[in-house]
């Protein structure tokens, strides 16, 4: 048998090899840090199932992993708490780039979240209440300083935690020992308001706006989720309200690729999954000790090319038999 058409064919099956291949490198991955062992681990967004240590233990200098996000760049960019600075890791591979924030630049002390604004440029919270206490700021691209945008106990805040800007482009920083939630100007760090109060001694930490554009408030301290008006500050509902008893310690709720509500659960060292809707607990999506997870702490999710290191053997079969089927076919179609 002769082919009419060799060349496309040989295109044809060459785009099918590749395109089934970037489809297994582009599975979405959840990064969880582990903070006792000073690493970030990632794990598939729809099973849980551990992948891969992403960045490993006390890559440049790591140490008391807390907040990670990916910048601009595409980039990992991660509090080291016990080292006073941030550092950055390659977005794909985890590979340690550089040290971001200097430690202790611009008085940095305990940094505990961080956050790229519209601007593109870096917001850490600086939670020492005996040296820092505020919000600083850095060049998106350089690192370098730029000033204290939110200006010590500006506002009465009290060991800032969680920052984060909201849907009204304003600035809203958690209270870890003032328990509240309070709101600045977006744009020049000015106090507006003191947002929400939360009950004392609760320990606000994380904040994350969910699909509703609600206030999401991780609480340490009563082990909830509780949910906050936009609008108007007011309590709406506390969204986990843990009477399975199965949360001990959030460190932070995100929603996920799927609406859910994924929280990481410190001294039970796992994630749940909660119904993105109702709150309800689904499951244990991580557990405890998976892939040495060792102190359950930030969360997030990313859909960064090649996090998935290595191909499962299913997809490596599937991989070399259609490289191998290529070559056979084509050795064929040249005789013919």
């Amino acid at each position: 048998m002769k082919l009419i058409n060799k060349f496309p064919l040989k295109i044809t099956l060459t785009a099918i090899l590749f395109n089934m291949l970037s489809i297994a490198a582009n599975a979405t991955s959840l990064l969880v840090g582990s903070f006792n062992n000073n690493s970030v681990l990632n794990f598939d967004a729809e099973t849980g199932e551990f992948i891969n240590t992403f960045v490993t233990s006390g890559s440049g200098g790591l140490n008391g992993p807390v907040a990670l996000t990916y910048g601009p760049d595409d980039n990992l960019y991660v509090n080291s708490i016990f080292t006073d600075n941030v550092l950055r890791y390659d977005g794909q591979t985890g590979e340690f780039i550089d040290e971001f924030v200097t430690s202790g630049s611009g008085g940095l002390d305990i940094p505990q979240d961080l956050t790229f604004g519209p601007d593109n440029n870096l917001y850490v919270s600086s939670t020492s209440i005996a040296t820092s206490n505020s919000v600083l700021l850095y060049d998106g691209e350089t690192g370098e300083f730029i000033d204290e945008f939110v200006t010590p106990g500006s506002g009465g805040i009290l060991a800032p935690f969680g920052v984060r800007f909201g849907p009204d482009d304003n600035f809203y920083v958690s209270g870890a020992v003032s328990s509240n939630i309070i709101l600045y100007d977006g744009e020049t760090g000015d106090f507006i308001e003191i947002f929400a109060e939360i009950t004392p001694g609760s320990v606000p930490g994380a904040l994350t706006f969910g699909p509703d554009d609600n206030l999401y408030v991780a609480n340490f301290g009563s082990s909830t989720i509780e949910r906050y008006d936009i609008e108007t500050g007011d309590l709406i509902d506390v969204f986990v309200d843990n009477a399975g008893g199965e949360l001990d310690g959030p460190v932070q709720a995100v929603f996920g690729p799927d609406g859910d509500l994924f929280v990481s659960s410190l001294n039970t060292n796992n994630v749940l999954r909660y119904d993105g809707e109702t709150g309800d607990f689904i499951d244990v999506f991580i557990e405890a000790g998976d892939g040495g997870l060792d102190g359950a702490g930030w969360l997030v999710f990313t859909d960064e090319p090649n996090l998935i290191s290595e191909p499962n053997g299913m997809k490596a079969f599937i991989g070399s038999s259609i490289i191998l089927g290529m070559l056979s076919m084509i050795k064929k179609y040249k005789k013919s």
